[in-house]
């Protein structure tokens, strides 16, 4: 197939994820176009967007801009804002697009799909995300782990966005069980999220410090107990301590890594921390279920953010 049948793509809110993901479409040959902030546009504007991965490193010649409107008429759009910036960029953008456009929330949390939809009448198709990847500078997408998603249920719009992907060679599995995917990522994100910006750790210094194993095995457990009373079910997790050996072996594959609400927390920006463990919390008082560790985690990630 030749360039002209790639969709036109828009990357709202580039950074770690949507740098990463716009940037392998770029790459494939992809017309994307970057939206975010303008130290983000300054640099790519002026020296390309440069895709530092685990496999190869590579700098492309790419679009970005800082305006909103750049998204007009396009086709799919990775919506990968900030959970605080959800609703007001959901209400800007709807009027850009074509009714028949593709918008793929591809943020931290469970809910992001229905909060865009519920604020701007957009349909947005969720997606279960999993790289480790940050943005040491300005313009530069630093890759060293993973790099795959999920979507679903199975239905045209999805099997566009996995075909896209793949043509892209970025793997994108369709699954008619996406809850369970999404509670599975909340499971790990509030457990090691919280601890590695409070702790400024990374994923290594956790798994090798038993006490904050065991800080994160009990955020885990009240977070899988919430989704059971929720209606969520959790294949991975009938076997907690089975499934904790398995996570730890994720983490050391990305032990050098620090978890995005430490990255944000480094750099002086609000976190995501209200979609993450807050989310669990006001989930576990809705259902009766204690979650102390989530709500020690929560509350002191948010005095961070207010003494700083």
């Amino acid at each position: 197939m030749n360039a002209e049948a790639w969709p036109k793509i828009a990357v709202v809110g580039a950074g770690a994820v949507g740098g990463y993901f716009g940037g392998m479409l770029a790459r494939a040959g992809a017309p994307v176009v970057f939206i975010g902030r303008p130290v983000f546009a300054d640099a790519v504007k002026r020296d390309g967007l440069l895709l530092d991965t685990a496999r190869f490193k590579e700098k492309l010649k790419v679009e970005a801009s800082t305006e909103l409107a750049a998204a007009r008429a396009a086709e799919i759009v990775l919506f990968c804002v900030k959970t605080t910036d959800t609703a007001a960029t959901a209400r800007e953008l709807a009027p850009l697009l074509a009714k028949n456009a593709l918008v793929v929330s591809m943020q931290n949390g469970v809910d992001n799909a229905d909060q865009i939809h519920a604020t701007s009448g957009l349909h947005a198709l969720a997606a279960a995300v999993y790289v480790a990847a940050s943005v040491p500078a300005p313009g530069v997408v630093k890759h060293v782990g993973r790099g795959d998603l999920v979507v679903g249920p199975k239905n045209q719009a999805t099997e566009r966005v996995a075909s896209v992907f793949g043509r892209a060679g970025v793997p994108c599995k369709i699954s008619d069980h996406l809850a369970t995917e999404l509670w599975t990522k909340l499971v790990w994100n509030c457990g090691l999220n919280a601890i590695s910006a409070l702790g400024k750790a990374t994923y290594g210094d956790i798994i090798a410090n038993d006490d904050a194993r065991q800080l994160v095995e009990g955020a885990v457990f009240e977070v899988i107990f919430v989704a059971k009373s929720a209606g969520v079910r959790l294949p991975m997790f009938e076997d907690p301590k089975a499934a904790m050996v398995g996570a730890y072996k994720v983490a050391e594959s990305m032990a050098a890594t620090r978890s995005s609400t430490a990255q944000d927390m480094m750099r002086g920006k609000k976190t995501e921390i209200d979609s993450l463990n807050g989310f669990v919390v006001r989930k576990g008082r809705e259902l009766g279920v204690p979650t102390p560790i989530n709500h020690a985690l929560f509350t002191l990630v948010k005095l961070a953010e207010i003494v700083r």
